[in-house]
């Protein structure tokens, strides 16, 4: 079964020769290697590039040990440049490689190579590839399948696809899986074993109950404003035990690194100005936030708006919460300021859009209610709303376009309907 990734063998090709490391990372499991080690392999052969002159190296390969070291792999690789040509050199999980930062560094000095690399999670993070390859390096972030991926290999209806979707989430292997059981015990066993491994070695915590009860936390409220001193609270009065909000703090940023969840901070629409805590967390995998809470809080509407989060952060948009203030009157007459929220301002380049997540728009006051921020902003960017119901994109005569999530997800145009 090949899964077709497009959006991000398109980034990867725009980068070619550019001259900078070109970094893979994403969440374990998401699919780096296959882009890199099939994908891109192709590309290249198609393009003309003879295979001798792509090196690739699985570090987690046992029979490339030798290759760990940071003198054998230099050696390695330069034996193989014999000419003029340029040459491609792919490493998988780099971290396994003894002073990787070293020996990639000494790659830029080749010429007529051109370097790609993916790593682990847990000692490979977008932030240590901005203070080891400040400058050098060039990073192409991966995310599990987004739903048209994921409809483009599925062998049942569009309705049973989303059913899936929105209940195993993304993750390619999961497709690989054949009853709900297996896929259950596949990605519990998946944030267990290695996801919060890796924060747990990598970090050293020492409570691993604690980041257990605060990933679980995170995963009941997803979508709802929250900061660590919200959680240290919820701690006290539902678990009943005293945790410091500097300490949750560490762990919200472990779980950001690892890029378990996503943070979107609220930004004020009219002030152009964001402002700070509390924020909304989302995670990187539907699938994945369903399995911490062993598939029992099913609320849709949640996952449809964490689903639409990634969906356009997928498409290489930077997301946050919205929040314009209006004036009105109170039941006295008297002048009063409201606070209404956009639930997604997404920006790209000279591009934005807002967007709300309406799981159902079932009566006027309802439909009203979704409107009525979006009518507050006052400037000219496109203003959507999402709902469950499979409708085709329809303007009223605000400009305010509804649109079905699964049309949304599945038209790679659909912000421009």
């Amino acid at each position: 079964m090949e899964i077709k990734r497009d959006i991000y063998l398109d980034r990867l090709i725009r980068r070619k020769k550019n001259g900078l490391i070109k970094i893979v990372t994403g969440v374990r499991r998401c699919g780096k290697s296959y882009l890199l080690f099939n994908l891109f392999h192709d590309h290249l052969l198609a393009q003309g590039v003879n295979e001798d002159h792509i090196i690739e190296v699985a570090l987690d390969d046992r029979s490339n040990k030798e290759l760990r070291d940071p003198d054998n792999m230099l050696r390695y690789v330069k034996e193989r440049i014999v000419d003029g040509d340029t040459y491609y050199i792919i490493l998988d999980e780099v971290q396994l490689l003894a002073e990787f930062e070293d020996v990639l560094n000494s790659f830029l000095h080749i010429r007529n190579a051109d370097v790609y690399v993916t790593g682990s999670n847990s000692k490979f993070l977008s932030s240590d590839l901005v203070t080891e390859f400040r400058g050098r390096g060039d990073e192409i972030r991966i995310h599990p399948l987004s739903f048209r991926e994921y409809c483009s290999v599925y062998s049942g209806s569009e309705e049973e696809a989303w059913d899936d979707y929105v209940t195993y989430g993304g993750l390619p292997l999961i497709l690989t899986r054949e009853t709900p059981e297996e896929k259950a015990e596949y990605l519990i066993s998946l944030f267990q074993k290695v996801y919060l491994s890796d924060i747990v070695d990598r970090h050293k915590v020492r409570n691993r109950e604690e980041l257990d009860e605060m990933v679980d936390i995170l995963a009941s409220a997803v979508g709802s404003l929250t900061n660590p001193t919200k959680l240290s609270n919820t701690f006290k009065t539902v678990k009943k035990k005293n945790i410091s909000d500097k300490t949750l703090n560490k762990y919200m940023e472990y779980l950001t690194d690892a890029f378990l969840v996503s943070k979107a901070a609220r930004y004020d629409i009219r002030g152009r100005k964001y402002i700070g805590s509390p924020a909304k967390f989302y995670f990187e995998d539907s699938g994945l936030r369903n399995a911490r809470l062993n598939f029992r809080q099913m609320e849709e509407n949640h996952i449809m708006e964490n689903i639409i989060y990634n969906e356009l952060r997928i498409r290489g948009f930077r997301v946050d919460v919205g929040l314009v203030e209006q004036f009105g009157r109170n039941s006295e007459n008297k002048t009063v300021k409201k606070k209404l929220e956009v639930d997604f301002v997404a920006a790209r380049g000279g591009e934005k859009y807002y967007i709300q997540s309406a799981f159902a728009i079932d009566s006027q006051e309802k439909r009203e209610q979704e409107e009525r921020a979006l009518n507050a902003i006052g400037d000219s960017f496109k203003k959507i709303i999402v709902v469950r119901d499979p409708i085709r994109a329809r303007r009223n005569d605000q400009g305010i376009v509804t649109v079905g999530v699964r049309n949304f997800l599945l038209d790679a145009n659909s912000l421009n309907l």
